[in-house]
């Protein structure tokens, strides 16, 4: 099986959102997904967009078996950074180097764009992505704590 790795077009979307549903099942978090295709496609493809994404699909059917979701970020002491949001691989199609595929060309674009960094978050129980980081000699960051508002605070929060 040969696999295409490309830039996701807005024909993509509603099998990267499968993707993302199969991960956010994986991750016990079914009920968190709230985009659509047609949100996706607006914050996709927008002015202005506020993410991209690559595909992974076999030579053989076109099919999407993978997707890695990115975005650029800006750090005050480095400049510019990419930040990885999701790499999903389909469930049937793992462990067999496509995760890998993906994130090499994510690492292509990276430095394309001259990043100073790649960034993206890992589930501490995640021991297969952990231990693929771990092949790339990634640095795991126990010094930074993650924090984040939902949506429900941020309407709420008052000054």
């Amino acid at each position: 099986m040969t696999i295409n790795i490309r830039k996701g077009t807005k024909e993509d979307l509603a099998a990267v959102l499968q993707l993302i549903q199969e991960l956010a099942d994986y991750e016990n978090a079914s009920n968190e997904v709230a985009v659509t295709v047609e949100s996706m496609e607006k914050d996709g493809f927008g002015d202005p967009s506020f993410f991209q994404f690559l595909v992974a699909e076999t030579n053989d059917s076109q099919q999407i078996v993978g997707t890695a979701v990115y975005f650029h970020t800006y750090s005050t002491w480095k400049g510019r950074v990419l930040y990885l949001e999701d790499l999903v691989v389909n469930q049937a199609y793992r462990r067999k180097g496509i995760g890998k595929q993906l994130f090499d060309n994510l690492i292509a674009i990276a430095n394309e764009m001259n990043a100073q960094r790649l960034c993206w978050q890992v589930l501490d129980w995640n021991t297969p992505a952990i231990e693929f980081y771990k092949t790339i000699e990634t640095n795991f960051d126990a010094e930074w704590i993650n924090c984040k508002l939902t949506a429900a605070q941020l309407r709420a929060y008052s000054k």
